[in-house]
C-alpha cells in the first residue's frame, strides 16, 4: 500500500514553503514519525514526519523546490512487504537494547514556531513502574500544555529535566529502563541519525536560501550560528547575523530596560512577599498584549443594548432547545450571530493589515475569550457565520471545557478574525477590551443590569448591557466602528432581524 506524504499546515498567512533538505532517499527504511524532510518558510522551519512505517518510495518535490500547503512531497510503501526494511536498517541499535533495554523519553512535537517548553509537572518519580502510553510529565509552552506519554513499559530510571527546567524541541526528558527490546529499538534510529549525519555531511547541508543569503551578505558559514537540524544554517540565522553585525550598538543597549532593578522594599514587607515565576503562557499573554498596544492604533467606542427581547426569547425556548439539541441556549450564540451579521456590513472590522495591504476575510472565524486557571486563551470557532444557534452553543461549550482542562491545541487557537470577550461573567459593568493581533476588532460584553430607561416617554426598568468595541483605527474608521456596534445593538434588541437578514 502506498501512503502519501503531504505538506502540513504551515501557519497563519503562510501558503508555500521551500524543500530545504531530504533526510531520506528512495529505498530507505523509515519508522513512523521519523523525520523525512525539512521545509523552510519565510517565518519558520517545519520538519515533516513519516505518517507510517515502511520504505521510502518516490520523492516528488526535490530539494530547493517551492511547494504549497497540502502538496504531495513523497510516497511511502507501507505494509507487510515493507516490514523487514526498518528492522534491517537500525542494526547498530542492538547494543543499547541488549545492554539494559533503556528508552529515552524525548520532547514530543510542540507545534509550529514553538521551539522550547517548560517542564511543569512530573507525574512519576525515579524508580516508579510505568506502562506504555502512561502519562509521565506535562510540558507548558507559550500556547498550550502538552502531556508526555511513556514510549514503552518499564521503570523510570532517570529524570534528566526536572520540574521548572526549560527544554528545547529535541531535548531528552528522562530514561526508562527494563523496556522490551522491540520498544527500545524504535528510538535507536533517531539516536543514530546525528552520527550518520556527521559522517556523511548530507543532513547538515545548509538551507539553499541560507547559502544565497550568505553570498549576498558576504558572510561565511563560520560567521553564522545555525539553529536548524544538526546545526544547519537557515535563512533566519543569516538575517540574524546580518542584523547583529550591522547594528551592534542598539542590540547591546536593548536589554538595559529589562535589567532595571526592582525598587527597594522594606525589610518587614519583603518577609511577607512571595515570588512566583510567571508561567510561559502568562509571559506570552503579557508580551502579546503589550505588542498590541505598541503596534495598533486602538480606540474604543461604546453603546448599550436592551436585552429584553433576547431574554424573553431565551426564556420561552430554552427548555425545548436543550431537549432537542442537548445543549443549553445561552447569550453567546445571539452575540455571535449578531456580530457575524454586522461584520458583513462593515467588513473592515473583520480584516487585518499585512504590511501595506488590507486583507479582507470573506468568512468569520470567531474567537471566544475564555479565562482559565493558567491564564486567558482564545479558542476559535471556525466559519461561525455559517453555523446555527445550536452549533455555536455546542462549539462554545466544547471549546470552553477543553480550555479549562488545558487540552486546546494550537490549531484551535489560531486563525481568528474577530473576538468576543465576556467580562460580564465576572461582574464587569464596563471595560475597554484590548485587541488580539492581528485582528482589527474585539467586542466586549458586560454585566446585565436593571436600569431605568425612557421608553415612549415613560420611565421603565429594562435589563441593559454596555457594549464596547475596541478597534484598530489604522484600518477601521470611526463611522465603520459605530455602524458595526449599532448593527449589533439592533440585532439583539430585535432578534427577528437575524432571521430576516436585515
Amino acid at each position: 500500500m502506498s501512503i502519501e506524504v503531504r505538506v502540513p499546515t504551515l501557519g497563519e498567512s503562510v501558503t508555500e514553503a521551500t524543500v530545504a533538505t531530504w533526510f531520506k532517499k528512495p529505498g530507505d527504511a523509515v519508522a513512523v514519525d521519523e523525520m523525512l524532510c525539512e521545509l523552510e518558510t519565510d517565518k519558520v522551519t517545519v520538519e515533516v514526519p513519516s505518517p507510517a512505517a515502511g520504505v521510502m518510495g518516490e520523492i516528488v518535490a526535490a530539494e530547493g523546490e517551492t511547494v504549497g500547503v497540502d502538496a504531495l512531497l513523497a510516497t511511502i510503501a507501507a505494509g507487510e512487504g515493507a516490514a523487514p526494511g526498518p528492522a534491517a536498517a537500525p542494526a547498530p541499535a542492538a547494543a543499547p537494547a541488549a545492554s539494559g533495554g533503556s528508552v529515552d523519553v524525548m520532547v514530543p512535537t510542540l507545534g509550529e514556531s514553538v521551539t522550547e517548553a517548560t517542564v511543569s509537572t512530573w507525574f512519576k518519580q525515579v524508580g516508579d513502574s510505568v506502562a506504555q502510553d502512561e502519562m509521565l510529565c506535562e510540558l507548558e509552552t507559550d500556547k498550550v500544555s502538552v502531556e508526555v506519554p511513556a514510549p514503552a513499559a518499564g521503570v523510570l530510571a532517570e529524570i534528566v529535566a526536572p520540574e521548572g527546567a526549560t527544554v528545547d524541541a529535541t531535548a531528552k526528558l528522562a530514561v526508562i529502563s527494563g523496556a522490551a527490546a522491540g520498544a527500545s529499538a524504535a528510538p535507536a534510529p533517531a539516536a543514530a541519525a546525528p552520527a550518520a549525519a556527521a559522517s556523511t555531511g548530507k543532513d547538515v547541508a545548509n538551507a539553499p536560501s541560507a547559502e544565497k543569503a550568505m553570498a549576498e551578505a558576504g558572510l561565511s558559514a563560520g560567521q553564522v550560528t545555525g539553529t536548524g537540524r544538526d546545526g544547519r544554517i537557515m535563512k533566519e540565522d543569516v538575517a540574524r547575523a546580518v542584523a547583529t553585525a550591522a547594528a551592534p550598538a542598539p542590540a547591546a543597549a536593548a536589554p538595559a530596560p529589562a535589567a532595571a532593578p526592582r525598587a527597594p522594599v522594606a525589610a518587614q514587607d519583603a518577609a511577607r512577599e512571595e515570588r512566583v515565576r510567571m508561567t510561559r503562557l502568562r509571559q506570552t499573554i503579557a508580551k502579546r498584549l503589550k505588542d498590541a498596544q505598541n503596534t495598533a492604533a486602538i480606540l474604543t467606542t461604546y453603546n448599550e443594548v436592551d436585552m429584553t427581547e433576547v431574554m424573553a426569547l431565551r426564556s420561552q425556548y430554552k427548555d425545548q432547545f436543550e431537549k432537542k439539541h442537548g445543549v443549553r441556549l445561552g447569550f453567546m450564540s445571539f452575540f455571535t450571530k449578531a456580530c457575524c451579521h454586522a461584520l458583513k456590513e462593515v467588513p473592515e472590522v473583520n480584516a487585518e493589515i499585512d504590511g501595506t495591504d488590507i486583507v479582507y476575510k470573506n468568512f468569520v472565524h470567531m474567537g471566544v475569550a475564555a479565562g482559565t486557571p493558567q491564564g486567558l486563551v482564545v479558542p476559535v470557532i471556525r466559519d461561525a457565520d455559517s453555523m446555527s444557534f445550536a452549533a455555536i452553543e455546542k462549539a462554545i461549550a466544547e471549546k470552553g471545557k477543553r480550555a479549562r482542562d488545558g487540552k486546546l491545541s494550537m490549531e484551535e487557537m489560531q486563525g481568528g478574525t474577530f473576538t468576543i470577550s465576556n467580562g460580564g461573567v465576572y461582574g464587569s459593568l464596563m471595560s475597554s477590551p484590548i485587541l488580539n493581533p492581528p485582528q482589527s476588532g474585539i467586542l466586549g460584553m458586560h454585566k446585565i443590569q436593571d436600569r431605568p430607561m425612557v421608553i415612549n416617554g415613560e420611565i421603565k426598568i429594562r435589563p441593559m448591557m454596555y457594549l464596547a468595541l475596541s478597534y484598530d483605527h489604522r484600518i477601521v474608521d470611526g463611522k465603520g466602528a459605530v455602524t458595526f456596534l449599532v448593527r449589533v445593538k439592533e440585532a439583539l434588541e430585535d432578534p427577528r432581524r437575524l432571521l430576516m437578514d436585515l
